[in-house]
Protein backbone atom coordinates (compact mmCIF):
# COMPACT_ATOMS: atom_id res chain seq x y z
CA UNK A 1 0.00 0.00 0.00
CA UNK A 2 1.47 3.41 -0.93
CA UNK A 3 2.11 6.01 1.73
CA UNK A 4 -0.69 8.41 2.54
CA UNK A 5 0.17 11.83 1.10
CA UNK A 6 -2.04 13.66 3.59
CA UNK A 7 -0.21 11.99 6.49
CA UNK A 8 3.15 12.87 4.93
CA UNK A 9 2.11 16.51 4.51
CA UNK A 10 1.02 16.66 8.15
CA UNK A 11 4.33 15.11 9.24
CA UNK A 12 6.23 17.79 7.29
CA UNK A 13 4.24 20.55 9.03
CA UNK A 14 4.92 19.05 12.47
CA UNK A 15 8.63 18.77 11.69
CA UNK A 16 8.86 22.31 10.28
CA UNK A 17 6.77 24.01 12.98
CA UNK A 18 7.91 21.90 15.92
CA UNK A 19 4.38 21.66 17.28
CA UNK A 20 1.33 19.48 16.82
CA UNK A 21 -0.90 22.42 17.68
CA UNK A 22 0.77 24.73 15.14
CA UNK A 23 0.59 22.00 12.50
CA UNK A 24 -3.12 21.56 13.27
CA UNK A 25 -3.72 25.27 12.73
CA UNK A 26 -1.74 25.12 9.47
CA UNK A 27 -3.74 22.26 7.91
CA UNK A 28 -7.10 23.15 9.44
CA UNK A 29 -7.42 20.10 11.69
CA UNK A 30 -7.73 19.57 15.40
CA UNK A 31 -4.61 18.72 17.42
CA UNK A 32 -5.91 15.15 18.17
CA UNK A 33 -6.49 14.63 14.40
CA UNK A 34 -2.89 15.62 13.66
CA UNK A 35 -1.62 13.31 16.42
CA UNK A 36 -3.68 10.47 14.93
CA UNK A 37 -2.23 11.03 11.45
CA UNK A 38 1.32 10.91 12.80
CA UNK A 39 0.49 7.78 14.80
CA UNK A 40 -1.00 6.04 11.74
CA UNK A 41 2.07 6.96 9.66
CA UNK A 42 4.37 5.60 12.36
CA UNK A 43 2.35 2.37 12.49
CA UNK A 44 2.49 2.07 8.71
CA UNK A 45 6.29 2.40 8.68
CA UNK A 46 6.97 0.60 11.95
CA UNK A 47 9.21 3.36 13.32
CA UNK A 48 8.88 6.38 15.57
CA UNK A 49 8.99 9.57 13.54
CA UNK A 50 8.46 12.39 16.11
CA UNK A 51 9.73 12.83 19.66
CA UNK A 52 9.16 15.58 22.20
CA UNK A 53 12.19 17.41 23.50
CA UNK A 54 10.97 19.86 26.09
CA UNK A 55 7.95 21.58 24.64
CA UNK A 56 9.08 21.07 21.04
CA UNK A 57 8.19 18.19 18.69
CA UNK A 58 11.19 17.15 16.62
CA UNK A 59 11.75 14.42 14.02
CA UNK A 60 13.68 11.36 15.16
CA UNK A 61 16.61 10.03 13.15
CA UNK A 62 14.14 7.92 11.16
CA UNK A 63 11.92 10.98 10.82
CA UNK A 64 14.80 13.03 9.41
CA UNK A 65 15.47 10.29 6.82
CA UNK A 66 11.79 10.25 5.87
CA UNK A 67 11.53 14.03 5.68
CA UNK A 68 13.44 14.45 2.40
CA UNK A 69 11.37 11.72 0.75
CA UNK A 70 8.15 13.19 2.13
CA UNK A 71 9.00 16.62 0.70
CA UNK A 72 9.75 15.20 -2.75
CA UNK A 73 6.57 13.10 -2.75
CA UNK A 74 4.32 15.99 -1.78
CA UNK A 75 6.05 18.31 -4.27
CA UNK A 76 5.56 15.75 -7.04
CA UNK A 77 1.91 15.39 -6.00
CA UNK A 78 1.42 19.15 -6.26
CA UNK A 79 3.21 19.22 -9.62
CA UNK A 80 1.01 16.37 -10.88
CA UNK A 81 -2.13 18.30 -9.94
CA UNK A 82 -0.81 21.45 -11.63
CA UNK A 83 0.01 19.44 -14.78
CA UNK A 84 -3.63 18.36 -14.97
CA UNK A 85 -5.00 21.91 -14.93
CA UNK A 86 -4.55 22.52 -18.71
CA UNK A 87 -6.18 19.16 -19.45
CA UNK A 88 -9.06 19.89 -17.10
CA UNK A 89 -9.53 23.29 -18.74
CA UNK A 90 -9.22 21.75 -22.22
CA UNK A 91 -6.13 23.79 -23.10
CA UNK A 92 -3.77 20.86 -23.63
CA UNK A 93 -3.80 17.31 -24.90
CA UNK A 94 -2.24 14.87 -27.32
CA UNK A 95 -3.39 13.57 -30.69
CA UNK A 96 -1.57 10.76 -32.53
CA UNK A 97 -2.27 10.77 -36.27
CA UNK A 98 -1.43 8.14 -38.85
CA UNK A 99 -1.33 9.16 -42.50
CA UNK A 100 0.08 8.40 -45.92
CA UNK A 101 2.99 10.45 -47.20
CA UNK A 102 0.98 12.68 -49.59
CA UNK A 103 -1.54 13.78 -46.98
CA UNK A 104 1.17 14.24 -44.36
CA UNK A 105 3.14 16.56 -46.66
CA UNK A 106 0.42 18.49 -48.45
CA UNK A 107 -2.67 18.36 -46.21
CA UNK A 108 -1.86 17.80 -42.55
CA UNK A 109 0.56 20.72 -41.94
CA UNK A 110 -2.09 23.38 -42.55
CA UNK A 111 -4.70 21.55 -40.48
CA UNK A 112 -2.22 20.99 -37.64
CA UNK A 113 -1.14 24.65 -37.69
CA UNK A 114 -4.76 25.76 -37.40
CA UNK A 115 -5.47 23.29 -34.60
CA UNK A 116 -2.42 24.41 -32.60
CA UNK A 117 -3.40 28.04 -33.05
CA UNK A 118 -6.70 27.20 -31.35
CA UNK A 119 -5.00 25.01 -28.73
CA UNK A 120 -1.38 26.12 -28.17
CA UNK A 121 -0.86 23.35 -25.62
CA UNK A 122 -1.87 20.59 -28.02
CA UNK A 123 0.79 17.96 -28.74
CA UNK A 124 0.43 16.33 -32.17
CA UNK A 125 2.49 13.45 -33.50
CA UNK A 126 2.24 12.09 -37.04
CA UNK A 127 3.19 8.59 -38.11
CA UNK A 128 3.61 8.02 -41.86
CA UNK A 129 2.91 4.57 -43.24
CA UNK A 130 0.78 2.49 -45.55
CA UNK A 131 -2.95 2.24 -44.91
CA UNK A 132 -2.92 -1.34 -43.62
CA UNK A 133 -0.30 -0.61 -40.97
CA UNK A 134 -1.99 2.63 -39.93
CA UNK A 135 -5.38 0.98 -39.53
CA UNK A 136 -3.82 -1.84 -37.54
CA UNK A 137 -2.25 0.69 -35.14
CA UNK A 138 -5.54 2.59 -34.96
CA UNK A 139 -7.37 -0.60 -33.98
CA UNK A 140 -4.71 -1.27 -31.31
CA UNK A 141 -5.19 2.29 -29.96
CA UNK A 142 -1.60 3.21 -30.82
CA UNK A 143 -3.09 6.01 -32.94
CA UNK A 144 -6.04 8.29 -32.26
CA UNK A 145 -6.87 9.22 -35.85
CA UNK A 146 -6.05 7.93 -39.32
CA UNK A 147 -6.16 10.05 -42.48
CA UNK A 148 -6.23 7.74 -45.48
CA UNK A 149 -7.56 7.24 -48.97
CA UNK A 150 -10.90 5.46 -48.94
CA UNK A 151 -12.36 2.90 -48.84
CA UNK A 152 -11.26 1.67 -45.43
CA UNK A 153 -12.80 -1.34 -43.79
CA UNK A 154 -13.05 -2.56 -40.22
CA UNK A 155 -15.87 -3.16 -37.77
CA UNK A 156 -14.37 -1.04 -34.99
CA UNK A 157 -14.00 2.05 -37.19
CA UNK A 158 -16.04 5.20 -37.70
CA UNK A 159 -15.20 6.57 -41.17
CA UNK A 160 -15.89 10.13 -42.30
CA UNK A 161 -15.03 11.24 -45.86
CA UNK A 162 -13.84 14.85 -45.70
CA UNK A 163 -11.92 15.68 -48.88
CA UNK A 164 -12.26 14.66 -52.51
CA UNK A 165 -9.38 15.34 -54.87
CA UNK A 166 -8.85 14.78 -58.55
CA UNK A 167 -6.28 12.32 -59.85
CA UNK A 168 -4.34 14.00 -62.65
CA UNK A 169 -2.26 12.77 -65.54
CA UNK A 170 1.23 14.16 -65.21
CA UNK A 171 4.18 14.24 -67.58
CA UNK A 172 7.35 16.20 -68.29
CA UNK A 173 6.58 19.78 -69.31
CA UNK A 174 7.66 19.17 -72.92
CA UNK A 175 5.33 16.19 -73.36
CA UNK A 176 2.43 16.26 -75.80
CA UNK A 177 -0.58 16.28 -73.48
CA UNK A 178 -3.95 15.82 -75.28
CA UNK A 179 -5.92 19.06 -75.21
CA UNK A 180 -9.02 17.38 -73.77
CA UNK A 181 -7.01 15.19 -71.42
CA UNK A 182 -5.68 11.65 -71.92
CA UNK A 183 -7.86 8.58 -71.65
CA UNK A 184 -6.84 5.13 -70.43
CA UNK A 185 -5.80 3.93 -73.90
CA UNK A 186 -3.49 6.90 -74.39
CA UNK A 187 -1.79 6.40 -71.03
CA UNK A 188 -1.41 2.65 -71.48
CA UNK A 189 0.76 3.40 -74.52
CA UNK A 190 3.12 5.51 -72.40
CA UNK A 191 5.87 4.40 -70.00
CA UNK A 192 3.86 4.52 -66.79
CA UNK A 193 5.29 5.16 -63.33
CA UNK A 194 2.62 4.20 -60.82
CA UNK A 195 2.17 4.03 -57.09
CA UNK A 196 2.60 0.55 -55.71
CA UNK A 197 -0.40 -0.81 -53.77
CA UNK A 198 -2.97 0.87 -51.56
CA UNK A 199 -6.24 2.60 -52.40
CA UNK A 200 -4.54 5.20 -54.59
CA UNK A 201 -3.31 2.50 -56.96
CA UNK A 202 -6.59 0.62 -56.66
CA UNK A 203 -8.61 3.58 -57.93
CA UNK A 204 -6.26 3.89 -60.94
CA UNK A 205 -6.56 0.18 -61.70
CA UNK A 206 -10.37 0.37 -61.42
CA UNK A 207 -10.41 3.34 -63.80
CA UNK A 208 -8.32 1.38 -66.31
CA UNK A 209 -10.50 -1.72 -65.90
CA UNK A 210 -13.64 0.33 -66.61
CA UNK A 211 -12.07 1.11 -70.01
CA UNK A 212 -11.35 -2.57 -70.61
CA UNK A 213 -7.61 -2.12 -70.08
CA UNK A 214 -4.98 -3.11 -67.55
CA UNK A 215 -2.14 -0.87 -66.50
CA UNK A 216 1.31 -2.36 -67.04
CA UNK A 217 3.63 0.15 -65.41
CA UNK A 218 7.26 0.42 -66.39
CA UNK A 219 8.13 1.06 -62.75
CA UNK A 220 6.26 1.04 -59.44
CA UNK A 221 7.14 2.99 -56.32
CA UNK A 222 5.85 3.34 -52.78
CA UNK A 223 6.37 7.11 -52.86
CA UNK A 224 4.33 9.67 -54.78
CA UNK A 225 7.15 12.17 -54.32
CA UNK A 226 9.65 9.80 -55.95
CA UNK A 227 7.33 9.29 -58.92
CA UNK A 228 6.93 13.06 -59.29
CA UNK A 229 10.70 13.54 -59.40
CA UNK A 230 11.15 10.84 -62.04
CA UNK A 231 8.36 12.25 -64.19
CA UNK A 232 9.94 15.70 -63.89
CA UNK A 233 13.16 14.13 -65.17
CA UNK A 234 11.32 12.93 -68.28
CA UNK A 235 11.34 9.21 -67.45
CA UNK A 236 7.65 8.56 -67.91
CA UNK A 237 4.01 9.49 -67.27
CA UNK A 238 1.88 8.98 -64.20
CA UNK A 239 -1.47 9.58 -62.55
CA UNK A 240 -1.03 11.36 -59.22
CA UNK A 241 -3.20 13.02 -56.56
CA UNK A 242 -3.84 16.71 -57.20
CA UNK A 243 -2.55 17.60 -53.72
CA UNK A 244 0.88 16.26 -54.60
CA UNK A 245 1.08 18.49 -57.68
CA UNK A 246 0.25 21.85 -56.14
CA UNK A 247 3.86 22.70 -55.42
CA UNK A 248 7.41 21.46 -55.94
CA UNK A 249 8.69 20.65 -59.44
CA UNK A 250 5.70 22.45 -61.01
CA UNK A 251 8.00 24.19 -63.50
CA UNK A 252 9.06 20.77 -64.85
CA UNK A 253 5.63 19.16 -65.14
CA UNK A 254 2.48 19.38 -67.20
CA UNK A 255 -0.78 18.10 -65.77
CA UNK A 256 -4.28 17.40 -67.02
CA UNK A 257 -7.55 15.85 -65.97
CA UNK A 258 -8.07 12.39 -67.43
CA UNK A 259 -11.09 11.16 -69.41
CA UNK A 260 -13.34 10.21 -67.75
CA UNK A 261 -12.55 12.24 -64.66
CA UNK A 262 -10.91 10.29 -61.85
CA UNK A 263 -11.07 11.26 -58.17
CA UNK A 264 -10.19 9.75 -54.83
CA UNK A 265 -11.64 10.44 -51.40
CA UNK A 266 -9.69 10.99 -48.23
CA UNK A 267 -11.31 10.08 -44.95
CA UNK A 268 -10.84 10.49 -41.23
CA UNK A 269 -10.99 7.19 -39.39
CA UNK A 270 -11.37 6.70 -35.63
CA UNK A 271 -12.37 3.82 -33.42
CA UNK A 272 -16.11 3.79 -32.72
CA UNK A 273 -15.43 3.64 -28.99
CA UNK A 274 -12.82 6.42 -29.05
CA UNK A 275 -13.34 9.25 -26.59
CA UNK A 276 -13.21 12.41 -28.69
CA UNK A 277 -11.09 14.77 -26.61
CA UNK A 278 -11.12 18.48 -27.30
CA UNK A 279 -7.79 18.13 -29.12
CA UNK A 280 -9.05 15.32 -31.33
CA UNK A 281 -12.27 17.20 -32.10
CA UNK A 282 -10.24 20.31 -32.96
CA UNK A 283 -7.92 18.56 -35.44
CA UNK A 284 -10.89 16.78 -37.04
CA UNK A 285 -12.72 20.09 -37.49
CA UNK A 286 -9.63 21.65 -39.05
CA UNK A 287 -9.43 18.74 -41.49
CA UNK A 288 -13.11 19.19 -42.41
CA UNK A 289 -12.37 22.82 -43.22
CA UNK A 290 -9.42 21.98 -45.45
CA UNK A 291 -9.84 23.57 -48.88
CA UNK A 292 -6.72 22.32 -50.65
Amino acid sequence: MPLNLEQLATFIHVADLGSFTAAADKVGLTQPAVSLQIKLLEQRLGVRLVERIGRRAQPTTAGLDLLSYARRMTQESIAAEEAMIPHRDGAAGRVRIGSGATASIHLLPLAIARAMKRMPGLEITVRIGNADDILRDLESNLLDLAVAALPAHGRPFEIEPFYEEEMLAVAHKDSDMPSQGPDAAFLCDKPLLLYEGGNTRRCIDDWMTAAGLQAKPTMEFGSVEAIKELVAAGLGWSILPELALKRNRADFLTTSSVRPKLTRQLGMIVRRDKHLTRGLRTIMQCLRNFQG
